[in-house]
This record gives structure tokens, sequence and C-alpha cells, in this order.
């Protein structure tokens, strides 16, 4: 390999979407989805309280590791047993990613001014108190009000996954709505989203990716031309297949990011067990999406 090739394979695995396609050749496509609600703690004999967050953590990276390239945790879960629950979150992303675990920290913020800086510094880059390799955000008070997330991410080697179609259907009515340019909502943020990845990233996958729930709708989006990630919620307790999300993402499988939470979390508390399920869910993604899988992991 020359040099020039050997710092061009440098630069991208630096990037989270180089890290990502290694995760996913080794492993396969799925997250892992992080979700400590009541009822599941109650489910796996845990208290619902902040020892039994710290239990959870312990068995979502012990289950995770070698089987899943990513978690995706969602923050409230953990925000609502006050700074314990935070401690118990901090633990979780800084031991997942010291197992080589890709950590999608789901807190979907999204201000302007200040505020956006001060989360971007809490979730994003060196010194983050919770650092994570990719976190979600909202993009209803404009995609340039992002400009603090999109650069920390950016510097760091992160991703920023944009709300962009969303599985519920009470979003529909606002990001399937006509703008001015003649495009739904949710087409004008896909294309807003290229355009940054253009400019951050020309050629390649750039740092800002969408969240796109499979959807009445959202195939008619025009999501290969945004150059990004494509991170997939609702995959198994809300109905959405392997096959569906590969209908959806034919024109770009290597770039999806399907997340799966109840569905596998309900295999736990065994960690062998949940290890297990994932790893089939994982193998029915590569199946579906056609992808290879190195098994070197």
């Amino acid at each position: 390999m020359t040099d020039e090739a050997t710092r061009r394979r440098a630069s991208m695995n630096a990037t989270f979407a180089g890290r990502f396609a290694a995760a996913r050749d080794r492993l396969g496509p799925l997250v892992l989805g992080a979700d400590p609600h009541a009822p599941l703690l109650g489910a796996w004999g845990l208290g619902d309280d902040a020892d039994g967050l710290e239990r959870f953590a312990d068995i979502v990276v012990e289950a995770a590791a070698g089987t899943a390239g990513a978690i995706k945790p969602q923050s409230a879960f953990f925000e609502r047993h006050g700074w314990r629950g935070i401690r118990a979150l901090t633990r979780l992303v800084g031991e997942a990613r010291s197992a080589g675990i890709l950590v999608v920290l789901d807190v979907k913020r999204g201000d302007v001014g200040s505020t956006n800086e001060a989360y971007a510094q809490a979730y994003l880059g060196p010194g983050a108190a919770i650092r994570s390799d990719a976190i979600t955000v909202h993009p209803y008070l404009g995609l340039a009000a992002m400009g603090s997330y999109v650069d920390r991410a950016h510097d760091a080697g992160g991703c920023l996954f944009v709300v962009t179609r969303s599985s519920n259907p009470e979003g529909r009515p606002i990001q399937g709505a006509i703008t001015g340019r003649g495009s739904c909502v949710a087409q004008q943020v896909l294309g807003d989203i290229g355009a940054i990845n253009a400019r951050l990233a020309p050629g390649r996958i750039g740092p800002v990716g969408a969240v796109i729930g499979v959807a009445a709708g959202a195939s008619e989006l025009d999501l290969a031309a945004a150059s990004a990630l494509f991170l997939v919620p609702g995959v198994g307790a809300q109905g959405t297949t392997p096959g569906d999300v590969a209908r959806m993402f034919e024109a770009c499988p290597g770039r999806v990011l399907p997340s799966a939470s109840r569905s596998l979390l309900a295999a736990g508390p065994d960690p062998a067990a949940l290890k297990g399920a994932v790893a089939s869910l994982n193998a029915e993604f590569r199946a579906a999406l056609r992808l290879v899988c190195s098994g070197t992991g």
C-alpha cells in the first residue's frame, strides 16, 4: 500500500462513517438500543433505580461486545433517575467505547447559539462529559443553527443524526408538509444535510446523518444523494422488518444503521441470550441488505 493510500485509509477510519463501515463489515450493521424503562428493569429482576441501571449497563456492554458494532442508549431513561442515572449513563458510554463499541447517544437536542454549544461540549469531542461517537438532534430551529454540533462532530470524527423522517404518525403532517421549494420538509432537511456533507467531506460520507423511520411516504425521499448515514429506528417492536429496511434503502444499503431495542432486550437479562439475539438479527440484516461480513470480530 502506498503512503498516500495509507493516509487515505487512516483518514477514513478516523471518521464515524469509516469506523461504522469497519464494524459493519466485521459484525453487521445492527445498533442495539439500550432503553432501560421501568417494565424492562422489572422483567429483568432489577430495581427501577440507580442500582438497576448500573447492572443494566453491565449486561448491555457484555452482550454487545463482539456482537454489535454500536449501541444506542436513550438518555431519557437514565435522566429520570437524576444524577445517579446520569452517572450510570456516563459509565455505560465510557465502557462501551473502551470495548470498541460505537455509541450513538439518543438525546435529541436542538436549540440555538450558546445553548447548542453547551450541548455539543457535553457530548462530542475531547473533554466532553459524556463523550459519544454520535448523537441525535432535532432540526426544527434550522440546520444552520446546528453549527456547533456539526463542527465538533466533524473535528472529532463523530456524527450528528438529524431527525428527518420519524416513524411515528404524529410527525407526518410536519415532516411531509410542502415547503416553498416545492419539496416536503423531510426532503428539504435531507438536501441541507447533503449540502453540509458535500462541503465538509466532498466525495465521501459526511459527518451529518439522518434519522429515517420506515413509514408511509418515506420511500419518496432521495436518500442516496445526501452522502449520509441513516439511523433507522423502529425495528422489531414497532413492526419494521429487515426486509422493509432493505427495500427502502435499496440504493444505499451500506449506509444503514438499523436500531432495535425492545425486541432484543426481551432476550435479557442473560448476557449470552441477549448476545445470541443480537447476532441473529445482525445476520438477518446482513442477508436482507446483501452485506458481506468478514467475521473477524
